[in-house]
């Protein structure tokens, strides 16, 4: 039954984006709107193949995925332990917090200008911008997730003989891990936002950088391709994701 909803689910969105494409044609076909502030869906298209001829498309979009899933999973390797340390512990928490605090309010596109001067325009750069416009998001995730664990749990563990770490590791990771795999998600999006905000200033390929070019030669279509280049690429990671998510969390299924 739910296989069944899913797939009516499935073709409703499909037929209603088919829709929704076909009338943007023919509106541009119409002359109704200007071609230079939106072209059809056809030219898009055709500049797609074109830049998939020569290989552009294919290297701009794996050069931000791969500056993307690297600066993001830094990020996560580092922010999750030490999320569930100072989850844990309500000391350090208070010791950390407010550099924390300082942090989390600070957009990515503020951290271009020293990253720039500390690391040039190179790859680590990138990587560095998305480990930093998402590490402190990441972190307060996780450590809400840690602190929102049952505390009968936890004293039922310690009475039971259980060390701090043998709590972390088998009641507070188990527990918080739907709740931190969760706001990862929410994560890995504000980490594409931190590599087109990174690509839009300084870089010389990715689907930022592609998003600019074509702004500074008027070529909407070649704006247009790279979001949508975006969110094609989101949605496989997405996928991928849920993927992962199942065989890690069975028990939430």
């Amino acid at each position: 039954m739910k296989d069944h909803q899913t797939g009516k689910s499935l073709i409703i969105g499909i037929a209603s984006l088919l829709v929704f494409l076909t009338i943007w044609e023919l509106v541009c076909r119409k002359g109704l709107i200007e071609p230079l502030f939106l072209p059809a869906p056809s030219k898009v298209l055709s500049r797609a193949v074109k830049m998939i001829d020569n290989g552009q498309l294919i290297a701009h979009t794996l050069a931000s995925t791969r500056r993307v899933m690297v600066g993001f999973m830094v990020s996560s390797l580092v922010a999750i332990p030490f999320g569930i340390f100072l989850g844990s512990f309500g000391f350090f928490r208070a010791v950390f917090d407010p550099f924390i605090s300082l942090l989390r309010p600070l957009p990515s596109m503020s951290w271009i200008p020293l990253s720039l001067l500390w690391l040039g325009i190179t790859e680590t750069q990138k990587y560095a911008i998305v480990f930093m416009g998402s590490f402190a998001p990441s972190l307060l995730y996780i450590i809400e997730a840690t602190k929102n664990i049952d505390p009968l749990l936890i004293r039922a563990a310690r009475n039971l003989g259980a060390s701090r770490v043998d709590v972390m590791r088998e009641v507070i990771l188990p527990g918080s891990l739907p709740q931190i795999i969760a706001g990862l998600k929410v994560m890995l999006g504000i980490a594409w936002t931190c590599i087109i905000s990174a690509e839009l200033v300084a870089a010389r390929q990715g689907l930022g950088f592609m998003i600019m070019n074509g702004k500074e030669y008027f070529q909407t279509d070649t704006v247009l391709l790279g979001m949508v280049m975006i969110s094609i690429t989101v949605l496989i990671i997405d996928v991928i994701f849920r993927r992962f998510e199942r065989r890690l969390l069975p028990w939430t299924q």
